[in-house]
């Protein structure tokens, strides 16, 4: 596959990677991820492995596992994952469309269940917007990193989704790697995972034969990932709610803000499902429909993979009867769990400025627990 069109967005070679590494070893912050993430080791470890690398498999073998190996026995209580037969079905080769609860660890524990199971890392695709520190970029490009440009005017947005859409289509159907990517710009940020039907359209921009086949040439397979405690609550909660009165702007570093504290903050359970891949047989049945219609019929067969493969957690049921002054799922929960949940609730909302509406807040943070819920008794 030649490289050449797609340079300013594809991941870096093995090459590139052994140069950006090496321009990121002698960074403080590498001694004190090594510190974390090899205690057993002398405190250069990190940066003398960052300097040898060879290639980008040895990279993810050696750093990127051992990262997120940390991360679950360190934040998550029980991690689980089912589906992986999906996998199988496509012979390892797809498009991975996943609902989006945090930042970094929605795509990098998808990564690690994959390489747990013997099957080969894909590529994922990640917003330009988290590359402003260049140390960033180099760490994420070297991790096999799709770079998604954002933030641009019209005609460049539809430019720039094109060479993205020939980029995804070429990696998957010429079996150089599978592929991640949200199933929305920016995470779920009020618990209802929904596709956005411009996505759809943004796959099928680079295919070259008719509807069924662009579709099914890319073996979309829909994954679900499951947090107990959903990461960023409140953050996500405050800009709702300071979305309702005025336009949101992100301060200088809160992306970041926002992947550190995804990757610290306790996640109680964790479930990822990879659900069946999106079959011939449905996309025959959306190409019947009009051109706008076939992408909704598509999102809609989409969302209901995702939604019903979401994991509710008790979490998920005390936030839907809190939110609505019922018990109508108290089966599911004890009322010890209760009254722990309540306090949590309380205890986030005392992280955000006094001047914002602890009522309003608290509903939206209910919400996002609740909302979950509805969504999955919505199918029926």
């Amino acid at each position: 596959m030649d490289y050449t069109e797609f340079s300013d967005i594809c991941p870096y070679s093995d090459e590139e990677m052994r140069a950006a590494l090496s321009s990121v070893a002698d960074h403080p912050y590498v001694s004190l991820a090594s510190q974390a993430l090899f205690p057993e080791k002398e405190p250069q470890f990190l940066t003398h492995v960052l300097k040898n690398v060879r290639t980008v498999d040895e990279f993810q073998q050696i750093v990127i596992a051992k990262g997120v190996e940390w991360v679950i026995a360190n934040t998550v209580a029980e991690f689980s994952y089912d589906g992986l037969e999906n996998v199988t079905s496509v012979n390892g080769r797809f498009l991975a469309v996943s609902n989006h609860r945090d930042i970094v660890l929605d795509p990098a524990i998808t990564q690690l269940v994959l390489f747990r199971n013997g099957f080969e890392t894909s590529q994922l695709c990640v917003g330009d917007n988290l590359l402003k520190n260049p140390y960033v970029e180099k760490l994420l490009r070297s991790n096999k990193m799709i770079k998604v440009i954002r933030g641009i005017n019209a005609r460049s947005l539809y430019l720039s989704s094109q060479l993205l859409s020939r980029y995804i289509r070429q990696t998957v159907t010429s079996g150089t790697s599978s592929v991640w990517i949200a199933q929305r710009e920016g995470r779920a940020k009020d618990g209802f995972d929904i596709t956005e039907q411009g996505l759809l359209k943004m796959f099928d921009m680079s295919g070259t034969a008719d509807f069924v086949t662009n579709f099914d040439e890319l073996h979309i397979l829909p994954l679900s990932i499951s947090y107990q405690y959903e990461p960023c609550d409140i953050m996500k909660a405050r800009e709702i709610l300071i979305s309702r009165t005025r336009k949101y702007v992100k301060g200088e570093n809160e992306d970041l803000a926002s992947i550190i504290s995804g990757i610290k903050e306790f996640k109680g359970n964790v479930h990822l499902h990879v659900g069946k891949p999106l079959s011939r047989e449905e996309i025959q049945e959306a190409s019947l429909c009009n051109k706008n219609d076939r992408y909704q019929y598509i999102r809609s067969a989409m969302d209901r993979r995702i939604i019903s493969g979401y994991r509710l957690w008790d979490t998920n049921y005390m936030g839907s009867d809190l939110l609505n002054g019922s018990s109508d799922h108290a089966d599911r929960y004890s009322p010890e769990a209760l009254e722990a949940f309540k306090a949590y609730i309380e205890k986030q909302l005392d992280k955000v400025e006094p001047e914002l509406s602890r009522d309003e807040l608290r509903e939206i943070l209910l919400g996002i627990y609740g909302n979950p819920v509805k969504a999955a008794e919505s199918l029926g």
